[in-house]
């Protein structure tokens, strides 16, 4: 590993959540819950005001308005989000060319690489200089990490929140560790560790105490020599610049189980339009179609099908997903739809529609069952399913002929509550309006302001140091 501390994890506080604050001025300082709103949604994000309550990300929507239910409810807004998120990554390769995003709030960077930093206080001061710029620039707050490696970068980064910064110096990494429980670990999640604790060990200690063979017996060759490995603090994983992806696909989750046959096709054709749409948008095209149908008693069956050659052309990829589903018993039910592509290129195969048909007979199966819960996803990192005309979800940008720019606070017997307001104005005004008001009509999220220099001010922001 390094002999300073110069790789950073940036990891942006309650993302979602914080940016519907800053995007709403009325709900700044108070409890705000970004999700499905259905009764099969589950939370996305809560602001630390909600966290009070105990809410929490994946939790239930359902009982998280049991215990916080003066809070505020939001659809996600993913157009918004990207945009700050393109300014935070901006500011990060600013830093460095080795710029690793995870997701849109979270992301590694080499400082080394970057030539900005080459000792712990260089790689303190660009920490703190990052951070403000971070503030200066979206009026959100980050945590950061700075360690030798990723794996401790990322425990720093979750150390110093919210809104702080912490620093691992290299030869400590042992003693702060140990007490750790093992789910502090990357790839130790619910089931690996139970399965440790079965086996007594609780701990980072415990497991380097354990040894690498007891892992392996334990955990199986690969995950014990890797988990042994961090249980000594040894990560040599570099921070990769791109990360090359390899499928594209959307997904919805349907608040009500769907039955109908037609509806069912007719929800797959859509989901294969917004996935050629994402796709193109990466410049990509794909061999394999994918869908995914999970059904009423939470049954999950993929089918896929590969095509002679990669495709973005919305008709071949529909025209598969439908054979798909011909495959696929709907009896009973459906709660989820999902369509993917797989075998990403950056060309596309001539004589499209010919070689799908060809390759109709060439279809893998796949079937397993999945647990009977409801899994700790409600929504998908993209655009909710179109609403019906005059149907209003809480958090939607709306504008009025009238009254300008607003968002929805509620709808309901055929009245929608809107909150007039912008994120650079005070407190709106709340108007109820019929909810086929022709004078109201959905709107696209307001960028956020940035901060006067003097409301970024980096002395204020907390920060440590783990020695």
């Amino acid at each position: 590993m390094r002999s300073a501390p110069t790789i950073l994890h940036l990891d942006m506080d309650a993302f979602y959540a914080s940016a519907e604050q800053a995007s709403k001025p009325s709900l700044r300082g108070k409890a705000v819950v970004v999700g499905g709103l259905g009764p099969r949604g589950v939370v996305a994000t809560a602001s630390y005001e909600a966290r009070v309550f105990g809410v929490h990300s994946a939790m239930p929507m359902a009982q998280a308005r049991r215990l916080a239910p003066n809070a505020a409810y939001l659809v996600p807004r993913f157009g918004l989000y990207r945009e700050v998120s393109e300014r935070v990554m901006g500011l990060l390769r600013a830093l460095s060319p080795l710029v690793e995003p995870l997701s849109l709030d979270e992301a590694f960077v080499d400082l080394e690489a970057g030539g900005v930093a080459w000792d712990e206080q260089s790689a303190r001061l660009t920490g703190v200089r990052l951070r403000a710029d971070i503030r200066s620039v979206t009026g959100l707050t980050g945590s950061v990490g700075l360690a030798a490696s990723k794996m401790l970068a990322k425990i720093a980064s979750e150390q110093a929140k919210p809104d702080g910064l912490v620093v691992i110096r290299p030869g400590t990494e042992r003693a702060l560790l140990g007490p750790m429980p093992v789910r502090t670990l990357p790839g130790v999640g619910p089931a690996t560790g139970d399965h440790l604790r079965r086996a007594g060990i609780t701990t980072v200690d415990e497991i380097a105490e354990a040894g690498e063979d007891e892992l392996v017996r334990l955990l199986g060759k690969a995950h014990g020599h890797a988990l042994y490995a961090m249980a000594l603090a040894h990560d040599e994983r570099p921070v990769v610049a791109e990360r090359e992806a390899k499928s594209v696909s959307v997904e919805d989750t349907y608040d009500v189980d769907i039955h109908d046959r037609v509806r069912v096709g007719v929800e797959v054709q859509r989901l294969a339009d917004r996935c050629v749409r994402r796709l193109r948008d990466a410049g990509l095209s794909g061999r394999t179609i994918v869908l995914k149908v999970r059904r009423y008693d939470f049954s999950t069956l993929t089918r896929s099908e590969t095509l002679r050659g990669p495709t973005d052309d919305p008709a071949v990829v529909k025209e598969a997903a439908a054979r798909l589903l011909d495959s696929v018993d709907t009896t009973g039910g459906v709660r989820l739809l999902g369509v993917g592509v797989s075998g990403l290129a950056d060309y596309t195969q001539e004589d499209l529609f010919a070689q799908a048909r060809l390759a109709a007979g060439d279809t893998a199966d796949e079937e397993h069952e999945e647990p009977a819960q409801e899994p700790a996803a409600g929504i998908t990192q993209d655009e909710p399913a179109t609403a019906p005309e005059h149907v209003w979800r809480a958090g939607q940008d709306v504008r009025h002929s009238e009254y300008g720019h607003g968002w929805v606070q509620g709808s309901g017997l055929g009245r929608v509550t809107v909150r007039f307001e912008t994120p650079d104005s005070p407190p709106g005004r709340v108007r109820t309006l019929r909810t086929d008001d022709p004078l109201l009509e959905p709107a696209d999220p307001l960028p956020l302001v940035p901060l006067r220099p003097e409301a970024a001010d980096p002395r204020a922001a907390p920060s440590g140091t783990v020695s």
